[in-house]
């Protein structure tokens, strides 16, 4: 099921809190990316929503223009491969010519019992929710913020804190994205 736009949303802040900034949003999709993507939007800041599947993004920024009437820019990316990260961030440089905000949204979750769990399976969600965050935030480093500065922020979560039936490998994942933020 796609995610929607708010039907109503009352600015806690200015309404141009964020204009002239841009903000690259891997995961930007669904979920709590797409949801970022909006207030961010609502609140002047032209976005780059990033993520696997193409046709999600691309449909999800249609929304969020829709929406908000500001600039949102659709792009294919695999967090987990370097090359199309910079690909990505090109793009997004020549589009906006800046960014000033990376969201490192991007995860692979599911629920299992940890004995079911496949070394894979373990393998796949560090890969995107670790790695992936590590790679977007080298690249945005080397590629912008070293020179102009910016903000990254990494979503977490508390399954490390004290341990969740069925995602031993989400909280590992998110573990180590908290000891690294």
């Amino acid at each position: 099921e796609a995610d929607e736009c708010l039907r109503e949303y009352r600015h806690l802040l200015s309404p141009d809190l964020l204009a002239g900034q841009v903000a690259f949003i891997t995961g930007g999709g669904s979920g709590i990316g797409f949801r970022i993507a909006e207030i961010f939007m609502r609140h002047g800041c032209r976005t780059v929503i990033a993520s696997r599947n193409l046709e999600r993004v691309s449909e999800a920024s249609k929304k969020l223009v829709a929406a908000t009437g500001q600039q949102c820019l659709p792009l294919s990316i695999d967090v987990r491969q370097p090359q199309t990260i910079v690909a990505a961030v090109d793009e997004a440089l020549k589009e906006f010519k800046r960014i000033d905000i990376l969201i490192n949204g991007a995860a692979g979750n599911f629920l299992c019992p940890a004995s079911a769990l496949s070394f894979n399976a373990f393998k796949t969600v560090i890969d995107i929710d670790t790695i992936g965050t590590f790679n977007t935030s080298k690249v945005l480093f080397e590629k912008y913020f070293r020179d102009h500065g910016g903000v990254i922020v990494n979503i977490t979560a508390t399954l490390s804190y004290r341990g969740q039936a069925l995602q031993v490998h989400a909280g590992a994942a998110k573990a180590a994205i908290g000891t690294s933020t």
